[in-house]
């Protein structure tokens, strides 16, 4: 992505649009351009169905004879769709730097062709160029990353019976669930191995008891043995595309 004529789009072509976009490529550049900043308000965000999820990405250009413009302005999804700023503010903090700040709206609700699916989810990099007035440039296109993932809930552990018997067995069950960001709705999520954790009374840490795998609809159940009073729950870690996600604790005493 070299951007450098007149026809080239500026950092006030600013659109929310979602497209098909080539594959990454290596981070490209000519003369002493150079990003010496390129950070995200958020390295991971979990977006669920309804509430869009703000982002925004702050980066400094610099280059000798002064930095003309920065453009693209774009962040690309791992199924190759592309996001646009929805505003940008740019400043010359010396003769040679620019820096700009946009703002994205990641949203899930299928309001229109921009907004986030499936597919979407996982590793999101920064594509965009700074441009020189003596014509040297650099071009991000994969070495700025981040994570969007599909937001993971754990329903409330149940354990029974309460109270317990000390040494008696104790059932717990749970359900994991995740955004469907294609039917805005939340749905079980299969074969996921989730951490029972317990905290003894007047302790403040859990401890992981066993692992569980969720069942086809995402629902969790097993037993244990109960020794001492205490909380139990349920803490999923996440994946690369899917959030953690961690219970409601239920707590159960001795009798």
């Amino acid at each position: 992505m070299h951007i450098r004529t007149a026809a080239a789009a500026t950092v006030g072509s600013l659109a929310l649009l979602s497209l098909l976009a080539p594959a990454a490529q290596a981070d490209d550049h000519k003369g002493d351009t150079v990003f010496t900043s390129v950070t995200f308000s958020r390295t991971t965000v979990n977006v669920g169905i309804s509430r869009p999820q703000t982002l925004t990405v702050t980066a400094t250009a610099k280059d000798d004879s002064g930095i003309r413009m920065m453009a693209g302005l774009k962040l690309v999804s791992s199924d190759s769709r592309i996001q646009y700023a929805k505003s940008v503010t740019c400043t010359r903090p010396t003769s040679t730097t620019m820096k700009c700040i946009w703002s994205y709206s990641l949203e899930p609700d299928r309001t229109d062709y921009a907004d986030l699916r499936n597919s979407s989810a996982g590793t999101w990099h920064l594509d965009m160029e700074a441009a020189a007035y003596d014509g040297d440039y650099y071009t991000l296109d994969s070495s700025a990353t981040m994570k969007i993932k599909r937001y993971a809930k754990l329903a409330t552990a149940q354990a029974t019976p309460e109270p317990v018997a000390k040494g008696g067995t104790l059932t717990v069950t749970g359900a994991l669930t995740r955004a469907d960001w294609n039917t805005n709705t939340y749905t079980g999520f299969a074969a996921q191995k989730v951490a029972l954790q317990f905290k003894k009374s007047g302790a403040s840490t859990y401890t992981t008891v066993k692992t569980v795998t969720t069942d086809s609809t995402g629902k969790l159940k097993t037993t244990t043995t109960a020794n001492a009073s205490g909380t139990w729950r349920w803490h999923f870690a996440g994946t690369g595309t899917t959030s953690s996600a961690t219970a409601a604790g239920d707590g159960v005493a001795l009798k």
